[in-house]
């Protein structure tokens, strides 16, 4: 799979709502649409200029939608999906999610946090119509580098 506009991917978004991670995963005290805005609105706080990495944040929790009875592989058919739309770095920081076993850049220390923190963090995380701007930037950009390339 792999989503081809903004709109798609607001969609399965959206579709998030009221979904829980895999039985037997840590969940997070929430539905995956509740979790991915708090996880983003944290990476929002402590890199308010990294949107690309704010936006990882929000989409890595498609993969328990999407893909509910492949925890192993829900990360890279994630990257899969958005990489065209989102761009390389997007799709790296999605495939090597925040994971304990892995070592991991400053970039994936701050995901891992935010997600961590994502799970029970108690705050208003706003709503996802808040990042529709963002992902529609992410996604020129890279429709403009694939066309000076």
């Amino acid at each position: 799979m792999e989503l081809r506009s903004v709109e798609e991917l607001m969609d399965l978004l959206y579709a998030c709502r009221g979904t829980w991670g895999a039985p037997g995963h840590a969940r997070p005290s929430g539905d995956l649409h509740d979790h991915a805005l708090r996880t983003a609105a944290l990476l929002r706080r402590g890199r308010p200029a990294d949107k690309e990495l704010q936006v990882a944040g929000l989409v890595q929790p498609l993969g328990g939608l999407l893909w509910p009875g492949d925890p192993a592989g829900r990360a890279d058919h994630t990257a899969d999906a958005v990489r065209a739309l989102l761009g390389e770095r997007v799709a790296r920081l999605v495939r090597h999610r925040p994971r304990r076993d892995l070592p991991a850049d400053d970039d994936l220390l701050a995901l891992r946090q935010a997600s961590e923190e994502g799970r029970s963090a108690g705050f208003d995380a706003g709503v996802l119509e808040d990042w529709r701007t963002v992902v529609e930037l992410l996604a020129a950009r890279k429709s403009r580098l694939e066309a000076v390339d």
